[in-house]
């Protein structure tokens, strides 16, 4: 796992044996980007980062020039790692850790971002409740994008916000836009 671009591209992220996350792979991570380098300029933005995991998304995020990156992870093993890994690399004003339930930080947060991410565990039951509880909440900025990553199984075309799927392997994420 690496860091694909921005001040610290190609920097190794190696987390620990214990650490029982299904990061996004590189391949999919990289794609990802590309599509949403054409939607948004990353430097400045405010991102929240839901299921973090190993913080993969968010060190991205940061190394980019996002302003602020909010990372909510529930697993003390995997919040530990991303708060020590943001300040090994220099992240520590710009990655902020949350030890939390990402549904119910949603449903308390008074911060609105520009770019919402959502990695669930694909196996959580309801996960996709993410999707209207983002929408219909302050926690999105007018304009701003969500990116839900989910397997083959959900398919959100129908949503009143859906913007596009893409899908690399068994990696797929739906992009929604508030407005």
């Amino acid at each position: 796992m690496r860091i694909i671009s921005g001040i610290h591209k190609g920097r190794v992220i190696t987390p620990p044996k214990n650490l029982r996350a299904r990061p996004t792979t590189d391949f999919a991570k990289e794609n990802l980007f590309n599509v949403l380098g054409n939607l948004l300029d990353f430097e400045g933005l405010d991102v929240l980062d839901l299921f973090a995991g190993t913080g993969s998304i968010s060190y991205e995020f940061a190394s980019r020039g996002a302003a602020s990156v909010t990372s909510v992870e529930i697993n003390a093993v995997h919040y530990n790692f991303i708060r020590s890994t943001a300040e090994k690399f220099g992240f520590g004003r710009v990655i902020h850790p949350v030890k939390a339930n990402a549904f119910l930080y949603l449903k308390s947060c008074s911060k609105s971002f520009d770019l919402v991410f959502s990695d669930a565990p694909y196996d959580l039951e309801h996960s996709e409740e993410i999707v209207n509880l983002v929408m219909e909440s302050s926690v999105l900025k007018e304009n701003g994008l969500l990116v839900f990553e989910h397997s083959k199984d959900k398919n959100f075309n129908e949503h009143r916000n859906f913007m596009q799927l893409r899908s690399y392997g068994s990696v797929h994420f739906s992009i929604f836009k508030k407005s």
